[in-house]
C-alpha cells in the first residue's frame, strides 16, 4: 500500500502544497527564494504548449471527415464559448452586487499602481502581437485547412504524429517534476504576501472562490448532466492534473496532460485537438467571473454608483479583452485597466488594492478555466456523436459503467 501511495503523483504534488504553505509561513525568506521552481516549472511546460496547439489543431482538422465538420464543430465551440463566458460575468456582477464585498474595506486615496495609469487603453494590433498563442493557433488552423486539401496529406501527418508522440513523450518527463513546481509556487505566494495579507480582503476572496465553485457545480455541471455526466466524476478524473493548477495557479501546466486525458476517455482525437486549444484562449470562465467581481468590487471600495449602461458597458468591453487573456502574463491587471478606462467612473489606482491577494485567486481562476475547457470539450464531442462511449464509462466510473447515458 506504501508503495503505491508513493509512486502516486496526486500524493507528491499534494506533499509538495503542503510543504510550500509550511514553508512560505514559517519561513518567508525561504519560501520567496524557492519561486524558480514554480517559475521554471511553468516555462518548460510552456515550451510544449504551441507546439502541441500546432499539432493538435492541425491533426484535428485533417482527421475530420470533411471541411465543413470543421466548421461546424469550430462554430459549436466558439458559440458555447460565448455563451459560457457572458454567463461568467453576469453572475460575477450580479454576485458582487448581492454580497458587496467592496463596503467596508478601507482604502488609501493616495495609494498608486505605478504601472497601470488611467490612460491604460487595449492596443489591438499589440494585444495580437504579444499574444503567440493566438497567432499559433491562427495558424495552425490555416496550415489544417490547406494540408487537409493536398493530396500526399497522409505523408505529412505521418510526420506530424512522429512529432507528436517524442513532444508528449517528452512531456511526460517534464510532469515527473511536477511536485517540485508546486512546492515553489506555492512557498513563494505564502512567503511573498503572507496569510495575514488575506484579512482585510477577506470577503471579496470569500466571494469569489464561492462563486467560483457554484459556477463549476451548478453551471458546468448543469452542462454536464445534459448528458447524464456526474461532474463530481469529471473531476475525480482529473485530480491529478487539478493538483498541478493548484500548486502551480497555471492552467497552463496541465494543459497538455488535459488533453491525453480527454482523448483517453473517449472524446474524438480531432475535437480534443480544435477545442482544447481554442478554449485556452477564448473560454476563460475563470478569468471572466474574477474580472466583473473585481470591478464591482473597486466601484464598491469607492462608493462610485455604476448605472445600467455603465455595467452594460463593462460586460461588453469585458466579453471582448477577456478572450486571449491566458496568452499574456499580467493581463488581468491590463485588462481591468483598459475597461475601468473605458467606463471612467472608477479610479484605476484602485488596482493597488488588488495587487496583493490576486496571487491568492489565481488559483481559482485556473482551476476554474481548467475544468470549463474540459467541460467544453465533452460537450462538444456528445453533441457531435464523436464520443467513444464505452470508454467515457470505464474512464468516469469504471464499476458503474451503465450509469454515464448519452
Amino acid at each position: 500500500m506504501l508503495k503505491k501511495l508513493t509512486r502516486n503523483l496526486t500524493f507528491w504534488v499534494l506533499l509538495a502544497i503542503t510543504a510550500g504553505i509550511l514553508i512560505g509561513h514559517f519561513s518567508p525568506a525561504t519560501g520567496v527564494a524557492l519561486e524558480p521552481l514554480g517559475k521554471y516549472f511553468i516555462a518548460v511546460v510552456k515550451l510544449f504548449i504551441n507546439p502541441i496547439i500546432l499539432i493538435t489543431i492541425i491533426t484535428g482538422i485533417c482527421g475530420m471527415d470533411s471541411l465543413k465538420r470543421v466548421g461546424t464543430v469550430g462554430a459549436k465551440a466558439l458559440l458555447y464559448f460565448e455563451i459560457v463566458t457572458t454567463l461568467a460575468l453576469v453572475i460575477g456582477i450580479v454576485v458582487g452586487y448581492v454580497v458587496q464585498p467592496g463596503y467596508g474595506v478601507q482604502h488609501n486615496g493616495n495609494a498608486v499602481a505605478p504601472a497601470y495609469t488611467s490612460s491604460a487603453s487595449i492596443s489591438w494590433a499589440k494585444f495580437f502581437q504579444d499574444n503567440v498563442t493566438i497567432q499559433v493557433l491562427l495558424f495552425a488552423i490555416v496550415a489544417g485547412i490547406v494540408l487537409s486539401r493536398l493530396r500526399n496529406k497522409q505523408q505529412i501527418l505521418h510526420y506530424i504524429y512522429i512529432a507528436s508522440r517524442y513532444v508528449f513523450r517528452a512531456l511526460h518527463w517534464v510532469m515527473l517534476f511536477a511536485p517540485l513546481g508546486a512546492l515553489g509556487g506555492m512557498a513563494f505566494t505564502i512567503g511573498k504576501y503572507g496569510i495575514a495579507t488575506l484579512f482585510p480582503l477577506a470577503k471579496l476572496m470569500a466571494s469569489v472562490y464561492i462563486t467560483m465553485a457554484l459556477f463549476i457545480f451548478l453551471v458546468l455541471g448543469g452542462i454536464l448532466r445534459y448528458y447524464n455526466i456526474s461532474i463530481i466524476r469529471f473531476i475525480r478524473y482529473l485530480k491529478n492534473e487539478l493538483l498541478i493548477v493548484i500548486g502551480t495557479s497555471s492552467s497552463e501546466a496541465a494543459l497538455p496532460s488535459l488533453m491525453e486525458k480527454l482523448e483517453r476517455m473517449g472524446c474524438h482525437k480531432s475535437v480534443v485537438g480544435l477545442v482544447v486549444p481554442t478554449g485556452y484562449s477564448f473560454n476563460l470562465d475563470g478569468t471572466s467571473i474574477y474580472l466583473s467581481m473585481a470591478i464591482i468590487f473597486l466601484a464598491q471600495v469607492y462608493q462610485v454608483h455604476l448605472n445600467m449602461e455603465q455595467v452594460l458597458t463593462i460586460i461588453g468591453v469585458l466579453m471582448i479583452t477577456s478572450k486571449g487573456a491566458a496568452g499574456i502574463t499580467g493581463s488581468g491587471f491590463v485588462i481591468l485597466a483598459s475597461t475601468m478606462h473605458a467606463v471612467k467612473v472608477i479610479p484605476v489606482e484602485g488596482l493597488a488594492l488588488l495587487i496583493g491577494v490576486d496571487r491568492f485567486m489565481s488559483e481559482a481562476r485556473a482551476v476554474t478555466n481548467f475544468i470549463g475547457n474540459g467541460v467544453a470539450t465533452v460537450f462538444i464531442s456528445m453533441n457531435e456523436k464523436m464520443v467513444d462511449k464505452g470508454r467515457l464509462h470505464r474512464a468516469l466510473d469504471p464499476h458503474h459503467g451503465d450509469e454515464v447515458e448519452a
